[in-house]
Formats: structure tokens, sequence, C-alpha cells
């Protein structure tokens, strides 16, 4: 039998959320699924957060529904690697975090921990930026207000204090189906070319062939994984308590990779849904110049005819930065516990987070304007693209391990897949980078 331990606490502000979930060793499959149903959904939020919003939107105005098949691409690649990610935790029992600072030297480590932090603050300043147009776009108020409305969020973080992790994700369930539902009804007023869309999901390199499509093939690549997400992962997936034996890990790990694909899956149709939308409502009326998402709101009430249009889209795009918000404090906490061996209260992270992501937040829309949500947001995804190989290379690395992993190391096949795309990515990022800066 199964037993949970008394002090058990979760990722989560470790010292602020209690309650892990215990996991039968027999019993109906569906039971089982359901107990580990969570962990996927949490990471899948940032797979959807207002950086994807930016580089989906400008694609689909500008290629219509030719670049399609890119989010479907590296919609797989975050697949692979959180499904590595995950498996990493529960075979060992240690996150990506602990095992980095346990197997590298203290300076190794420190600068892991430098540059995952960084991500972090990157991925907060588009969830400041997605919020704060939000605001401007529902209440009417200016965007440096928008800005600033957005460091009460941290009142929210405050209010899951004490709460278990299954409800954390419920709130976070709640906002993801929020975005898919706006979402969906954007779709039904704007009756997409579904022919066109199907085609747009097969691979075309002629769809890249001219610098500006690969350019945003790259962003939306370097939009879609999350280098926080893959230290997140294996840490939260400990919150399902199964007996210390192979058997029951291996179980864990196929219910745990269920849970992981079928969240990601939805991630890849809200990304597409963003794309699809910009390419209805703007590249099939002959719009292919709207890049800034408060564009996009605008013109979406006389395409669609509806002013409900453009109310649904503020909404899901608050959602979408709110339920990122959750998520960034929850790999901030895993991050700084796991390099560092501190805690700190959940608020306090919260605000520490927040409050570096306000600065340059405030000072670019201050200095570029108004409509400067677009450069700001593609800048975040720049700085996310540098992050995205430290954190890849010691995942890759400590799953491919027999000493670490047992017998889950990976496979042949997988290692070799996995290394492909810590190439593939890590060269299209230094392109990404080196076009941004040359540009500017």
């Amino acid at each position: 039998m199964l037993s949970l331990p008394t002090t058990a606490t979760a990722p989560f502000c470790p010292s602020e959320v209690a309650g892990t979930v215990a996991v039968p060793s027999s019993g109906p499959f569906w039971k089982k699924i359901l107990r580990f149903v969570g962990p996927g959904l949490l990471i899948s939020v940032g797979y959807m957060d207002p950086g994807n919003w930016a580089t989906s939107i400008q694609a689909g105005s500008q290629f219509g529904y030719q670049l399609l098949f890119v989010v479907l691409l590296s919609s797989l690649a975050a697949i692979v690697l959180q499904c590595l990610s995950m498996r990493l935790g529960i075979a060992t029992g240690k996150d990506l975090a602990v095992h980095s600072r346990e197997r590298y030297s203290p300076a190794v480590g420190k600068c892991m921990w430098f540059f995952a932090e960084i991500s972090i603050i990157a991925c907060d300043l588009a969830e400041v930026l997605g919020c704060a147009l939000a605001f401007k776009l529902l209440l009417g108020v200016s965007l440096p207000v928008g800005v600033l409305l957005t460091a009460f969020d941290t009142l929210l973080v405050l209010g899951l204090k004490g709460k278990g992790f299954r409800q954390i994700e419920a709130i976070i369930l709640g906002l993801v189906l929020t975005i898919a539902a706006c979402l969906f009804v954007e779709l039904v007023f704007l009756k997409p070319d579904w022919q066109a869309v199907a085609a747009g999901m097969v691979p075309s390199l002629s769809a890249l062939a001219s610098r500006e499509p690969l350019y945003l093939a790259i962003g939306i690549l370097g939009a879609t994984v999350m280098p926080h997400n893959l230290y997140l992962h294996s840490s939260i997936v400990q919150t399902r308590v199964v007996a210390d034996d192979d058997r029951s890990r291996r179980q864990a790990i196929q219910l745990s990779r269920l849970d992981s694909i079928v969240s990601l899956l939805l991630a890849l149709l809200i990304n597409a849904a963003i794309l699809v939308l910009a390419a209805s409502a703007f590249n099939a009326t002959g719009n292919t110049s709207v890049i800034e998402i408060d564009q996009a709101y605008h013109l979406l009430d006389p395409i669609t005819g509806s002013a409900v249009a453009g109310i649904l889209f503020g909404l899901a795009l608050l959602a979408s930065g709110q339920s990122s918000t959750f998520t960034g404090t929850i790999a901030g906490q895993v991050i700084m516990e796991g390099f560092l061996k501190l805690k700190i209260p959940c608020w306090q992270r919260r605000l520490l987070t927040r409050g570096l992501a306000l600065v340059p937040a405030l000072a670019g829309v201050l200095t570029w304007g108004e409509h400067s949500v677009g450069r700001l947001l593609v800048l975040s995804q720049v700085v996310l693209s540098l992050q995205l190989p430290f954190a890849m290379y010691p995942l890759i690395r400590l799953t491919s391990r027999r000493d670490v992993m047992g017998v889950f190391a990976n496979s042949r096949l997988t290692a070799g897949i996995s290394w492909l795309l810590f190439i593939v990515i890590s060269a299209a990022n230094i392109w990404l980078v080196l076009q941004v800066f040359g540009a500017g």
C-alpha cells in the first residue's frame, strides 16, 4: 500500500501550498489517469503566452496559413523535450535544477541559475505586456497604466496561500478553457477556409524560401519552447506520489506522458487557432501588415461584424497572461530552491519577478510609445531563445546517462532525436539573434 508523507508539500511555494496526490498501485485505468492529469496542463500554459500571440498574429497576417506547419513542428519538439523533463523527475525523484547543482561546479551552477532567472523575467515581461494591453483594450486605460495594474496580480498569488496543488491546477484549467472558448467563438464568426488550413499543416520548404517568413518561423520556434518549463516539469510531476519501484515508476511515466502530450496538443490547437484567426481576419481580407496585438483587436470588429469579437480577444489575452503568471511563479520557486537551496515566501518571489519585469516594460512603452508592444514581445522571445540551449543540454545529457536514469535512460533513437533538436534549435536561435541585432 501507498502512504503519503505527512510533511509532503508541492513545488508551488513549498512552504505554502500543501498536498501531493497519491496514486494507487491498482484500480481502474481511468482513475489512475485522472490522478496524473494536471502537471502537463500547468506546463502547457507557457506555450500559449502573449509572446506566442505576437508571432502567430504577425505570421497569419503576412503569410496566411502558410506557416501553420511551423506551429505544428515546434509543438512536437516541445512535446519531446517536456517528456524528457517529466521522465527525469519521476525516474530520479529530483528536478533538473537540483541535478544541475549537484553535477556541475558551483560556478557553472550559478551561471545556469542566472540564465534560468533571465528566462523567467523575459517570459514575465511578455505576460506584463500582454495583460497591460488587455487592460488597455478592455478598460480604456493607457498602456503605462496597464503595465502598473499588472503589479497587483501579486494579490492573486497571495490568495493561493494554503491551497492544494489540485486547486492550482483547477484555476489554470479554467483560464485555459477561457482562452479556448474565446478563440473558438472568434473562429465561428470568421469562418476560416478549412481546406487552406489543412494545406498549411503540410511542411513546405518553399514557404520558408525568403528571409521574412523564415524569420517569423524561427520567432514562432523561439516563442514555443520555454526554457524554464524544462525545469518546472521535472519538479511538478513529483506531486504525484507512486510506490518506490521500477514498475510503478514506469507506469507513472506512461501516464504522465499521456497527460503531457494531450495538454501540449491543446496548446498546439490554441496557437494554431491564433494564427488561423489572424489569417482569416487579416490576410484573407488584404490586411497583411498587422503586426501589433492592439491592431488585431481594433480590426476584428468590422471584419467579423460583431463588437463581441474584440472583447473576447481581450479576455483571452488577459487569461493568457494570468495563466502564464501562475506557472512563472512556480518555476521561479523551483529554480531558486533547486540551484540555491533558497526558500522565500511565495508573494516575495512573485513580487521580485514582476518588479524586474515591470522596469523594462515601462521603459519600453514610455520610450517607444503606445504601439511598442509587438517590438517588446519579439525582444522578450529573443532573450528566451538565448537561454534555451542552457536548459536543453543538461536535460538531454542527464536523461541519456544510465548511471542517473537506470532503466529509464534514453534509447539511442530518443537520444538521437533529442540531440538533433538541440542542434537545430540552437542554430535557429543563433540565426534569429544575428538577424535581430544585424537589423538593429
